[in-house]
């Protein structure tokens, strides 16, 4: 039974928040990796921004579907699904330039996903147990991208 944002009910099972709760798991290996020292390194950057990329992007999708589903969706709720999409292509494009990358993009993937629980918010698609997850994946998955992004002066 898939719930409403209102009845008080959740949609989420155990197994949910645990797959949930696992996407973490690589940006900690790609941390752990850095903080070792690791001949590997770089390419923990490298990979860490692009699966921040690939969840930024996925989050979009969720939007996208949420709108679908409600059948009340505004024009300005499919247009704010594209956006991460758009912002995680233009964050990789100063690498494709060889402009300094990855420290300032990592910093702002962090940013965007740490904040995107807001979106989830104010299209108000998804019921309170999806947004409790949300924060707390958003949190940790953008302060592991944030820190990433601070140490990529220590790799580069």
């Amino acid at each position: 039974m898939v719930c409403g944002p209102m009845d008080g009910q959740t949609s989420l099972s155990p197994a949910a928040r645990a797959f949930g709760y696992a996407g973490l798991l690589p940006q900690l290996i790609c941390l752990a990796l850095i903080l070792m020292g690791h001949e590997w390194r770089y390419s923990a950057l490298a990979g860490g921004f692009a699966y921040a990329a690939a969840i930024f992007s996925f989050l979009g999708g969720v939007w996208w579907g949420q709108a679908v589903q409600s059948g009340k969706a505004t024009a300005g709720a499919y247009g704010v699904a594209v956006v991460p999409s758009l912002l995680a292509v233009a964050l990789f494009l100063p690498w494709t330039f060889g402009w300094d990358w990855p420290g300032p993009a990592l910093l702002y993937l962090g940013a965007l996903i740490m904040g995107s629980p807001l979106i989830d918010r104010a299209l108000g698609f998804a019921d309170r147990a999806f947004l409790r997850l949300r924060w707390h994946l958003s949190i940790g998955l953008g302060g592991l991208t944030i820190a990433l992004g601070l140490l990529a002066d220590r790799v580069v």
